[in-house]
């Protein structure tokens, strides 16, 4: 996993509240367990006319050319609720989505997104109206999310979040858990070694 630090690029807004799992990686997406591939699936019954995802609905967001290359995911409400399945977040990050502002996220998403290095931002619903309203006047524009400032600067506007400072720390260094655990390898090692052969 990357270390997340700052990152600076196109915002695509999704003017959804309650967006859920299902919609952000349908269920007959799910058969595969590594984490690549799933891009071309994310938002499958919005982006696609048709179920075989050949006809691309011109009338949804990430289907705009303004938003062509859009790393930064502007959302409403509850972002990620319904059935934890860690398949969205590899579908927002195969597609190429570094972070994600919303003003809140389901729990388990949240989760899933941190652990698989999706930096999901938590806003104030007001300075996520004011991101909204910016985004429809200036259509393309750049937002940066600063971790180690924990910062969002758009234009004009600059909004602090919070992020639980464990989190923090395992996006900054590229940490998921099984990262976390080989930080401590040799110590581990030097444990099992004094151990009881019968045990």
């Amino acid at each position: 996993m990357t270390g997340f630090k700052q990152h600076k690029g196109i915002v695509v807004p999704l003017d959804n509240a309650n967006v859920d799992t299902d919609a952000i990686i349908p269920k007959q997406f799910l058969q595969k367990v590594n984490r690549i591939g799933f891009g071309k699936h994310l938002f499958h019954d919005w982006r696609f006319l048709d179920d075989a995802g050949q006809q691309p609905n011109p009338e949804f967001v990430l289907n705009q050319p303004r938003y062509a290359g859009a790393s930064i995911l502007l959302a409403r409400e509850n972002f990620g609720c319904g059935s934890s399945r860690e398949h969205a977040p590899w579908a927002l990050a195969d597609y190429g989505f570094k972070t994600l502002i919303a003003s809140s996220f389901a729990d388990i998403f949240y989760g899933n997104a941190i652990n698989n290095g999706l930096v999901p931002v938590r806003l104030k619903e007001e300075e996520v109206d004011l991101l909204f309203q910016l985004v429809a006047t200036q259509p393309g524009i750049e937002i940066e999310v600063d971790l180690e400032a924990n910062q969002v600067r758009a234009g004009e506007l600059s909004f602090g979040f919070e992020i639980d400072e464990f989190r923090r720390y395992c996006l900054l260094n590229g940490l998921d858990s099984i990262g976390l655990t080989l930080q401590h390898e040799a110590t581990i090692s030097a444990f099992e070694a004094k151990q009881p052969s019968w045990i």
